[in-house]
């Protein structure tokens, strides 16, 4: 009787790893074993960047709409506080757009904020 062997399963899981590892320098990229500790941590960075980078683009967003707002004469969290108390509901991604890009609709969103 032959011997049982890993059959297809294996190689399927193996060839799912390896090519996971496609890019990675040496043996990282050839060697199921060695990729196969490389491609998971890299799955641990990336889950981690993933929550990381909303983090960032919250962070970069205030910069601007902050920029913005001193180059209206007040401050980030005044203009939070303003926009909150009357009820403009735009985020923070489309202020910081705004402060950006668009200086002039940015002036007029701050001076609608400090009306009352």
């Amino acid at each position: 009787m032959p011997r049982a062997k890993r059959g297809f399963k294996a190689r399927r899981r193996h060839n799912r790893i390896l090519k996971a590892a496609k890019g990675f320098h040496s043996a990282r990229s050839r060697l199921f074993a060695y990729a196969k500790e490389v491609v998971m941590k890299s799955w641990v960075y990336a889950y981690a960047h993933r929550k990381l980078r909303k983090r960032d683009f919250r962070r970069l967003w205030i910069a601007r709409i902050n920029a913005g707002a001193r180059q209206n004469g007040t401050t980030y969290s005044r203009l939070m506080h303003a926009l909150k108390q009357n009820n403009i509901g735009l985020d923070r991604k489309i202020l910081a757009d705004l402060a950006a890009t668009d200086a002039a609709t940015f002036g007029q969103i701050v001076k609608a904020a400090q009306a009352k």
